[in-house]
């Protein structure tokens, strides 16, 4: 049985296949494209994974898509009413519905096949239930409590649920105009960040802010009794005036999202390219400090609901890895489990499992303990791009490589890491890494300057390995996807400056042996050169998605300071 998952005109558009119940291949739109949160029909992406699994359009079973325009219609078309809305905000979501339903004529389309050819059946999945679908129905847990929390979709911001064995039973949710999300990018949008997926921007900026407008915030944002929230709208556009967006074929972006009483609270809003002072540093600080009220909030209430200790998250907002860092703290729940693309990209694969689970009713047989589902590229194929570029390269056995580059690294050096298949979600996890020294005090500000070309005050993280978390920060449990934030130790912080953030945390990936065996061998053997079991790693771009192939690896090494380029066996300098 063959099922096509997609995340289809939206925002992070992505393509997933999963044969009789197993994920085989996975990839985002934007590294194929190379246009960061690649918006519209994932025609690449569908491409990469049927030719990587060798599979023709006309033999997939079902296409899975992690929308359905239909659900709560009730809901919207009563906000209609209530509103007195321009029947126009109807006809959108008509047309949302028209273009799903047709979607196999586009693919056909894209595939260069006639639309008789695609046999498969299409089912829409409701956007939380694939949501949750991507973290319970892949995670090691039996059963689990489960919660999604994103902007919007399919009229909904928030849900919550139990998953058993192979299903999903929801419990509560919250629909427009009340969003967590909405919230947290309006505020980010206040900060002068407008670009779409720019929220982790203001997570990294509050750091370096204290919570004092955190009363003045929590009129945006109401707890309530039942363990869920609302929005005062007032402070908002979206409800009374609609949001302006793009979404097709392009990159994502969407319109103002805060009003001008905003501006009566906070002040007047930073402009794109104004300097962040303190004033916006605190801002900052207090929209976390309010997010993680509220979050908080839901998770205690989720869990004196169903009083089982493992959780399972997903969503936009669950790439807040600073307030993830802190649920072994702030809440009951002993056990958690994130997948590595719990934002909308990750529907494709919920959406999948979804229908092999709930709409098949098959048992479930996987887990996604790895997050590498997307291109590997052979020894001839790199080759000839090297030959093309002209560029001086050696070939080398792995312990050599592995010597090599680590000893580049603890002498200053900055490497551009790049084997295996590609990683799947936003994080680079040690397959398309840069990588450099932790213990260097300058080595953010070469890296944010001199080659990722970024904000000053954005942080680095460091791959530790696992057996050696505990020794270096305050928590030990395992974050393999990098989706959680811990402090590190008190005594360590002066050692590795480079990947310790101002309020002394580190958004860390847990790195064994079983998982990644190259990458774990080059952090164990700079351990050995430095005595220190981590490395800074950031993702390998510059301003543009992760590098997908050797030619955009290559691109990136020439227009950049890095020092040296590893593709798989080939070791790469200037000279």
């Amino acid at each position: 049985m063959i099922i096509l998952g997609l995340n289809a005109y939206h925002g992070d558009s992505a393509a997933a296949v999963i044969v009789d119940g197993k994920l085989i291949a996975a990839i985002e739109e934007e590294r194929i494209r190379r246009i960061k949160h690649w918006a519209g029909l994932p025609s690449e992406s569908v491409a990469w994974c049927l030719a990587c699994t060798g599979i023709d359009i006309k033999d997939v079973d079902y296409i899975a898509i992690s929308r359905n325009p239909l659900v709560r219609m009730q809901k919207k078309l009563s906000y209609i009413l209530m509103k007195k809305r321009n029947p126009t905000f109807l006809k959108r979501r008509l047309s949302n519905y028209s273009r799903i339903s047709d979607i196999k004529k586009d693919l056909a389309t894209s595939l260069g096949k006639s639309e008789a050819e695609i046999r498969a059946k299409l089912v829409m999945v409701e956007h939380h239930r694939a949501h949750l679908a991507s973290a319970f129905l892949v995670s090691p847990f039996e059963e689990a409590a489960a919660i999604s929390i994103d902007g919007f979709g399919d009229f909904a911001s928030t849900m919550t649920a139990v998953g058993k064995g192979s299903k999903i039973h929801p419990l509560e949710e919250v629909n427009f105009p009340h969003s967590l999300g909405i919230f947290y990018s309006a505020l980010t949008q206040f900060l002068g960040f407008h670009n779409y997926g720019d929220e982790y921007k203001m997570m990294g900026l509050s750091a370096f802010g204290s919570p004092v407008y955190s009363e003045a915030l929590r009129k945006l944002v109401i707890i309530k009794k039942d363990g869920l929230f609302e929005l005062d709208p007032s402070y908002f556009l979206h409800d009374s005036h609609g949001i302006e967006m793009t979404w097709l074929n392009t990159e994502p972006n969407f319109g103002r999202l805060f009003s001008d009483k905003i501006i009566g609270l906070l002040g007047a809003p930073r402009v794109e390219g104004e300097k962040l002072d303190q004033r916006f540093h605190d801002i900052a600080a207090s929209a976390q400090a309010v997010y993680e009220e509220i979050f908080f909030h839901m998770l205690n209430r989720l869990y004196a609901k169903t009083k089982i200790d493992k959780l399972v998250l997903a969503g936009g907002c669950i790439q807040n890895s600073l307030a993830n860092g802190k649920i072994y703290d702030r809440t009951p729940f002993k056990y958690v489990y994130i997948p590595p693309a719990a934002y909308d990209a990750g529907g494709a694969i919920g959406a999948a499992f979804y229908v092999w689970h709930h709409v098949l009713g098959r048992p479930r047989s996987f887990v996604m303990d790895s997050p590498f589902w997307g291109p590997k590229f052979g020894m001839k194929d790199i080759r000839v791009e090297l030959e093309k570029r002209n560029l001086k390269y050696e070939e080398l056995k792995e312990e050599e490589l592995i010597g090599r580059v680590a000893g580049e690294i603890a002498n200053g050096g900055v490497v551009g890491w790049f084997h295996g298949r590609s990683e799947w979600g936003a994080r680079a996890l040690g397959n398309r890494s840069i990588l450099a020294d932790p213990r260097r005090k300058d080595m953010k500000d070469i890296l944010n300057l001199r080659i990722k070309k970024r904000e000053d005050f954005r942080p680095f993280a460091p791959s530790i390995l696992e057996e050696k978390t505990a020794e270096w920060f305050e928590k030990s449990e395992p974050v393999p996807f990098m989706a959680k934030v811990y402090k590190v130790k008190q005594d360590k912080r002066e050692i590795v400056p480079a990947v310790t953030h101002v309020d002394g945390t580190g958004r860390l990936q847990t790195v064994n042996r079983g998982s990644n065996p190259r990458y774990y061998d080059l952090i164990k053997r700079f351990e050995e050169i430095t005595g220190i079991p981590l490395l800074l790693n950031t993702s390998f771009n510059d301003n543009e998605p992760i590098v997908n192939t050797p030619a955009d690896a290559l691109d990136c090494f020439m227009k950049t300071k890095i020092d040296c380029l590893v593709l798989e066996d080939f070791y790469i300098t200037r000279t």
